[in-house]
């Protein structure tokens, strides 16, 4: 490791200079403090970045297997949505008003994924929190049910984590932040008695879910668990929620329209405006009932409901959505990503067992993740067991010295359509080089 960042210090003195600046007037140097949690002495800083190609200020070229965390999982400025962002930033951006894009684009999300109606959020983490809020009106009960080792956002109710079997604040989260007694349930994932007990409590307003988690390394739900997990909502009348902002890889239906989920509460977010913040929440006919219920005019009286927000849903969003999801997020363009994707996963799969190692390789659709052990996790804490933060680091910099980029925060790689076989290959080679000289 020390090697690596020796080599990354002495190649990268643009970078170096930049961090160094921003350090006076940015905390941690960054706009957003995630941005200084890649494993390098200090941040790299880009100058342009083109379809799954990322160029530093230094000169060097990457091929981008991060895409911004799936915020640009169809590549960097695509031609249309670069196309239709300056079409509309020059006859307005925010109105308060809508725009024949949002006909459009609420028609395209009901025939794409299955729920009959929709708003937009300006992040996933905002789509969350306001369809928590609305289980809650809706079922007029606190709690929220999430899975141990879960991502959804920076959403204060979720963030908890197991510790000798009880649900405590997650790691740097101040515990007089919420009373999570009150909001809050938690379980393993694919364990259907322990779901079944948490809801039979009858305090459930929802379950908040990814359809496979994929922030802890990826967890897939067992054979069964959906079912289980969509009748057990049911029965005890708690909202269900898919959260599909990273499971969007699966196809251009999600994973719900691929495996035939039928939840109550859509979200996406991310990826469906061209790195423009954005998101969209889908609801059944039950649920868009009570909205319009709860957010009926009384007259003129002025009233703020809290869902949404000043530029939620402005035009320059719709417009970039509408060309993403017209142009863009199309079944071609999966089957390029998705033949990548299991390249990807075979030479993984194949540098793992000529060095012997006890990890794994899973993919769901475009995206591909490596884990330190020898299978697939079953739940949060399986996965989070596996997890070695030193040995992810000297990993990702080690392949960011040779030009690939992963996300930083756990081994995964994602293709866009404009990755190559060629990117696929540099990954590989890479990984190779860095593994042999782990296993020498």
């Amino acid at each position: 490791m020390r090697r690596e960042e020796e080599a990354y210090a002495a190649a990268n003195p643009r970078s170096r200079a930049l961090a160094e600046r921003a350090r006076a007037s940015l905390v941690r140097g960054v706009p957003m403090h995630w941005m200084d949690q890649w494993p390098c002495p200090f941040p790299l800083h880009v100058a342009s970045a083109t379809g799954a190609r990322v160029t530093d200020v230094d000169g060097h070229d990457y091929a981008d297997l991060c895409l911004g965390d799936t915020g640009a999982m169809f590549g960097h400025a695509v031609e249309p949505v670069v196309a239709a962002i300056a079409e509309q930033a020059a006859r307005g951006s925010t109105l308060m008003l809508p725009t024949e894009d949002a006909a459009w684009v609420g028609e395209e999300l009901r025939r794409r994924f299955g729920l009959p109606f929709w708003q937009l959020a300006t992040s996933a983490t905002d789509a969350n929190r306001f369809a928590m809020r609305l289980a809650r009106v809706a079922t007029g009960r606190d709690k929220v049910l999430v899975f141990n080792g879960k991502y959804h956002g920076s959403v204060d109710e979720t963030q908890v984590e197991l510790a000798g079997g009880a649900m405590v604040p997650q790691h740097g989260v101040a515990p007089n932040a919420v009373d999570f007694a009150r909001t809050t349930a938690l379980v393993e994932w694919n364990d259907v008695d322990a779901l079944e007990r948490a809801l039979g409590a009858g305090d459930v307003a929802c379950v908040l879910a990814e359809p496979i988690m994929t922030n802890i390394g990826m967890v897939p739900a067992a054979p069964g668990y959906h079912d289980a997990l969509r009748r057990l909502t049911r029965r005890h009348g708690a909202v269900l929620i898919i959260d599909e902002t990273h499971t969007i890889s699966t196809g251009p239906g999600g994973y719900t329209r691929a495996h035939g989920l039928e939840p109550d509460v859509f979200v996406l977010g991310k990826a469906l405006a061209g790195g423009i913040p954005c998101a969209v929440w889908g609801l059944s006919d039950a649920l868009a009932d009570a909205l319009r219920a709860y957010t009926a005019q009384d007259g003129h009286q002025i009233n703020h409901f809290g869902f949404g927000g000043t530029l939620a849903g402005n035009a320059l969003t719709l417009h970039a959505m509408r060309a993403t999801l017209e142009h863009v997020m199309t079944d071609a363009a999966y089957a390029h990503m998705i033949e990548l994707a299991t390249r990807l996963e075979s030479d993984v799969a194949a540098t793992i067992r000529a060095r012997g190692l006890p990890w794994h390789v899973t993919r769901i659709g475009a995206r591909s993740e490596y884990l330190f052990r020898p299978t697939t996790p079953r739940t949060g804490g399986e996965a989070a067991d596996a997890r070695d933060p030193d040995l992810e680091a000297v990993l990702h910099l080690y392949l960011l010295n040779r030009g690939v980029l992963l996300t930083p925060f756990h081994n995964m790689s994602l293709m866009c359509p404009a990755t190559t076989v060629a990117d696929v290959d540099r990954h590989g080679e890479a990984l190779a080089g860095c593994l042999a000289e782990l296993t020498a």
